[in-house]
């Protein structure tokens, strides 16, 4: 939605059909615009590559446990391994697709490390065209870690209602 009201063309895919009526549904309501794919990604051919992507990857959603105190429970350490696999495989799908000079932003709503830091080391450790780039113009609360990537954790703005803790990390095909 953010990407559409800045004036991005923007293509959303999600295998699932309710979040992309939900999508569809705001989308209509502000007036904006989007192409919607029902598709999985690990499947998807958009033949193009793009200037820019937004992967926010499917997780254990550990991040929103203030929100949402049962994802303690589901997140296991099998369902925590099987998320990072399902995510390497997406983050290495999403970066065939991204122009040389592009950016591939990649977000999880996890506190684990095995989901964030880990996901992003092993890829680099693969994809010598890519490098981490630390991000410019963020609020004065969100402090990038040395390397450049992002960790916001919970709690953080407590006294204006939160937030969930997330990962991100924008990585530029440099080749």
């Amino acid at each position: 939605m953010q990407l559409a009201a800045a004036g991005h063309e923007v293509i959303a895919v999600d295998s699932s059909e309710s979040r992309l009526g939900r999508l569809r549904e705001n989308l209509q309501r502000t007036n904006l615009a989007a192409e919607l794919v029902r598709a999985d990604a690990l499947q998807w051919d958009p033949r193009r590559t793009f200037d820019a992507i937004l992967l926010d990857a499917p997780c254990s959603a550990t991040g929103t446990f203030r929100r949402h105190p049962e994802v303690l429970y589901r997140a296991r350490p099998a369902v925590i391994a099987d998320n990072a696999g399902l995510q390497t495989r997406l983050l290495d799908r999403a970066s065939r697709w991204v122009k040389p000079g592009g950016a591939l932003v990649y977000s999880v709503c996890s506190l684990e490390p095995q989901e964030g830091e880990q996901v992003i080391d092993r890829f680099l450790a693969e994809h010598a065209e890519f490098a981490l780039e630390r991000p410019t113009g963020l609020p004065e609360f969100v402090g990038p870690a040395e390397c450049g990537w992002i960790r916001i954790l919970p709690g953080l703005l407590e006294a204006e209602g939160g937030l969930d803790g997330f990962f991100m990390a924008r990585l530029v095909r440099t080749a």
